[in-house]
């Protein structure tokens, strides 16, 4: 009966990991994304808000 538990436990402990790493490459693919985001509309942002303030 013990051993059944520590395998229950081990099961349970390999999820908790899987689910972390998970997390981590999802928000990898998030930082990615706004990172490319960034890099595209970053001028085009930048010009518009110049515009912005040129009319204000």
């Amino acid at each position: 009966m013990d051993a059944i538990t520590k395998l229950v436990v081990r099961a349970r402990e390999y999820q908790r990991g899987q689910t972390m790493a998970e997390y981590a490459l999802i928000l990898a693919a998030v930082a990615v994304v706004v990172f490319i985001g960034y890099e595209t509309m970053g001028t085009t942002i930048t010009t518009l808000l110049s515009s912005v303030d040129g009319k204000l």
